[in-house]
């Protein structure tokens, strides 16, 4: 009996420790993701980054938004692109909202449509860092030149109704 109970807890501190193993596995591995991509290793970045964003990691959501977009360690294509940017702008990622808004007005990936490109581009100036905020605030200007007034108004409203949701 005092030979099950051992087991049992040998057992038990081993499942914790793989738990807690896994926790920094998923940690390391956006850093791992973060730093290939920073070496211009876009393949090594890619494969770090799918498995990531598929569980709902915003920052690699994001990441690979970029890699589909400009082809970096993938097949370029803007449909994924897209598809990543909206899953972490969803959640609030301004880089992501920022990129999305470019593809909006674009029509890279997406229909082309300007009161959706100008609402993702005001909710991700609004919420940028200060360092950010002013180049995203020119280009946010430049999109808005190209709108009417009622086109203006319907992105700012959209844009006030939104709030960030998170993936289950």
């Amino acid at each position: 009996m005092l030979g099950d109970d051992w087991k049992r807890g040998a057992v038990a501190a081993v499942f914790a420790v793989l738990l807690l193993a896994g926790g920094q596995v998923h940690a390391q591995s956006l850093g791992q993701g973060i730093s290939a991509l920073k070496r211009q290793d876009y393949v090594t970045a890619s494969r770090v980054f799918i498995p990531l964003a598929e569980r709902g990691n915003v920052a690699a959501q994001s990441y690979l938004g970029f890699l589909f977009e400009t082809g970096r360690g993938v097949p370029q294509n803007y449909t994924e692109a897209a598809m990543w940017y909206r899953r972490a702008a969803e959640q609030g990622d301004t880089r992501a909202q920022y990129s999305l808004g470019l593809l909006y007005d674009r029509g890279q990936g997406v229909p082309q449509d300007i009161v959706e490109a100008s609402k993702w581009l005001n909710l991700s100036t609004a919420a940028s860092p200060p360092r950010v905020r002013e180049s995203r605030a020119r280009i946010r200007d430049a999109v808005t030149t190209k709108m009417t007034r009622g086109e203006i108004a319907q992105a700012r409203l959209r844009a006030l109704e939104w709030a960030p949701s998170r993936e289950r």
